[in-house]
């Protein structure tokens, strides 16, 4: 590992003095960012700590939840109102990783996360265009199961890793970010972008800005949500697809919908063309299953992971048909 420098932060205006400069990253649970270290694919000069910064879930006037972006994410799965407001949040956030992972990893980091592409990983033997713009893509030619078949490029087929930010995209959130030109939000379908042509930007986070807290409106459907991931085994892997959804009904017409997509594109993929096709429709398997089609309709599989676009389909069929006929839990 090379060497580095380490401040710890006890305010967020300290963190911001502490992040200015070229070479400095940021620390929450270190969960990602370590591991990165250890295989080079990460080389600050200094690390700021973060992690000791208000972790805290906070209730606005008009119902929204604000979550500090150093809450842990055991903290806020546990949440009596994120179990109860956002099921699918809690879902998604025990679906990842280990206990031991989800008592350290922040709120802040796991948006922060980069990719899990085999290819990514390997310094030596293969070639990336995250890791090392310009080089060239392996996956795009080499073992892609795992890998996109939405919103990629030439230059990247990689996917985002995360369970939570596909809830938080299925879920509307709004992303707080403070940094040497002051304070902003965006929305959170905003944060991560597409590959392009320089896919080793993954946000449009600028240098010395920090996540400080995501804010989760207060949507009434999202009580009657869940969180699906279907993986090559039952512990400890990514996502080969996974769908977030959550619906309400008015009789037997569905009033509105939230549907994301996990393992099948660079960012969360908010599904808002199946959205649209569902609002004001049937709450019936083969509606759903259209639905599916069409936000599947301009997939570019690859050689190893033509399944997904099905397998999402189906899934998202699933999930929904749970969801309205109370079998989700």
């Amino acid at each position: 590992m090379t060497p580095f420098a380490y401040t710890r932060a006890a305010t967020q205006d300290d963190a911001l003095a502490m992040g200015s400069g070229d070479g400095v990253m940021f620390l929450g649970g270190g969960t990602n960012l370590i591991d990165l270290m250890r295989e080079r694919l990460a080389l600050p000069d200094r690390l700021v700590d973060v992690s000791a910064l208000p972790a805290s879930i906070v209730e606005t006037g008009t119902g929204a939840l604000v979550i500090g972006a150093a809450v842990r994410n055991t903290a806020l799965a546990e949440h009596p109102l994120v179990r109860t407001r956002y099921p699918m949040l809690t879902r998604a956030i025990l679906a990842g990783a280990s206990a031991q992972i989800r008592n350290m990893a922040t709120v802040g980091g796991n948006l922060l996360q980069r990719t899990r592409c085999t290819y990514f990983y390997d310094v030596e033997g293969s070639r990336c265009n995250k890791r090392t713009p310009g080089t060239g893509c392996d996956a795009r030619d080499g073992f892609n199961r795992i890998h996109a078949v939405l919103g990629a490029s030439d230059a990247c087929v990689a996917t985002h890793p995360s369970d939570m930010c596909v809830a938080l995209a299925a879920l509307e959130a709004v992303v707080h970010v403070a940094g040497p030109l002051g304070h902003r939000t965006l929305p959170f379908s905003e944060l991560h972008r597409l590959p392009g042509d320089r896919p080793d930007h993954d946000t449009v986070l600028t240098p010395g800005e920090l996540i400080t807290a995501v804010e989760l409106p207060p949507l009434r459907l999202a009580a009657n949500s869940t969180y699906r991931k279907v993986r090559d085994r039952s512990s400890y892997a990514f996502a080969l697809v996974s769908v977030a959804a959550a619906i309400e009904m008015a009789g037997d017409r569905i009033a509105d919908v939230r549907i994301a997509f996990g393992g099948v594109a660079h960012k969360p993929w908010r599904a808002l063309t199946a959205e649209a096709m569902l609002r004001g429709g049937p709450a019936t398997a083969q509606a759903f299953l259209a639905a599916g089609q069409a936000e599947f309709a301009y997939a570019r599989p690859l050689r190893d992971n033509g399944f997904k676009p099905i397998l999402a389909t189906r899934t998202l069929a699933a999930v929904l048909g749970a969801l309205t006929t109370g079998d989700a839990a």
